[in-house]
C-alpha cells in the first residue's frame, strides 16, 4: 500500500490547500459564481462533499453504491448538479460556510481513512471501471484540484503549481483511450508520447520515446486540459500528429459522460460548461 499511502498523503495536502483558500471567506463570497454556470463556490465545495461521500460508500458498501450508478445512467446530464444543489439548498444560508466546511472536512477524513486501511488489491466500484485504491485516491485528488481551480478562478487567485499535479497528469494520460470510447470514436492504434515540463525544469513523460504521435507542454497546462478547466487555445500544449491533435479536443481525466469543456477566453464570458463528475 506504499503507493496508495503516498497518493493519499498528497490528497490530504491538496484538500488542506483548498481548505485554506475558502476558510476565511464570508457568506457573500461563498455565493460568488464560478466558471461553471449555475455553480457558486458553495456548490463547488458541496460537490466535493458529495463525491467524497459516494466514494466512501463505494469503498465500504458496494451493493448500496450500485443505485448511485443507476442514477447517473438515468440522468447523465443532471445528476451531478442535482447532488450539489441539494446539499446547498438543505443548508441554512446563515450557516452555509461553517456547515459545508465542517461536513467536507469530516467526510474527506473518513474517506481517506478507509482508503488507507483497504487491503492490497482492493477494487472499488465507480461510475466507470472499478478502481484500485491508488487510482481512487488519485481521482479524489484530481477532483479536489479541478474544483479548487474553479474556486481560484472565481476569486481571481493564481495558484502555484505543485508536484501533486503529476498524479493528475498520469491519470489524464492513462485515460486517453477512454476519451475516445466514451464518445463512440475509434481508439488510435498507436501509443502517444506525452512530455510535460515541470516548474523545476525537469520533464515527466509517458509512452514510448519514439512515438510519432506526441503531446508536449507545461505540466499545469496539461492538467487544466484533461480536467477541462481551460480550452486548448488558451494553453501551451502542442500536438504532433493528427491523432494526438484530435485528442487535445476530447481529452478528459474523469469517467462519465464527456464534458464540453471551457470555451476559449476570446469568447463571451459565461459560456463555460458545468463540471462533470470527475476522475474515476
Amino acid at each position: 500500500m506504499s503507493d496508495a499511502a503516498a497518493v493519499i498523503d498528497d490528497l490530504r495536502e491538496e484538500s488542506s490547500e483548498l481548505d485554506e483558500l475558502v476558510r476565511g471567506l464570508g457568506a457573500e463570497q461563498w455565493a460568488v459564481p464560478t466558471p461553471a454556470p449555475g455553480w457558486s463556490i458553495a456548490h463547488q465545495i458541496a460537490h466535493l462533499i458529495w463525491t467524497d461521500d459516494v466514494a466512501l460508500l463505494a469503498a465500504t458498501d458496494p451493493e448500496a453504491f450500485a443505485p448511485e450508478v443507476q442514477k447517473a445512467l438515468d440522468a447523465p446530464d443532471t445528476f451531478v448538479d442535482v447532488a450539489a444543489r441539494a446539499i446547498v439548498d438543505r443548508t441554512p444560508p446563515e450557516a452555509l460556510p461553517e456547515a459545508l466546511l465542517a461536513r467536507w472536512r469530516a467526510g474527506r477524513e473518513r474517506m481517506q481513512e478507509v482508503l488507507r486501511s483497504a487491503p492490497a488489491g482492493t477494487r472499488i466500484p465507480w461510475y466507470g471501471p472499478p478502481m484500485s485504491v491508488p487510482s481512487m485516491a488519485t481521482a479524489r485528488l484530481m477532483e479536489t484540484w479541478a474544483h479548487g481551480q474553479d474556486i481560484a478562478d472565481a476569486l481571481g487567485v493564481t495558484r502555484t503549481p505543485t508536484a501533486r499535479l503529476r498524479h493528475i497528469a498520469r491519470l489524464g494520460a492513462r485515460a486517453r483511450d477512454y476519451a475516445y470510447t466514451v464518445r463512440g470514436l475509434p481508439v488510435p492504434e498507436e501509443e502517444f508520447r506525452v512530455e510535460l515540463h515541470v516548474p523545476d525544469g525537469g520533464v515527466i513523460a509517458y509512452g514510448p520515446e519514439d512515438a510519432a504521435q506526441r503531446v508536449t507542454g507545461p505540466l499545469r497546462d496539461f492538467c487544466l486540459l484533461v480536467t477541462q478547466r481551460a480550452h486548448r487555445d488558451d494553453l501551451a500544449i502542442r500536438a504532433t500528429g493528427p491523432d494526438a491533435d484530435r485528442w487535445l479536443d476530447i481529452a478528459q481525466a474523469f469517467a462519465g459522460p464527456p464534458g464540453a469543456g471551457r470555451a476559449p477566453r476570446s469568447e463571451a464570458p459565461g459560456t463555460g460548461n458545468a463540471p462533470r463528475e470527475g476522475g474515476r
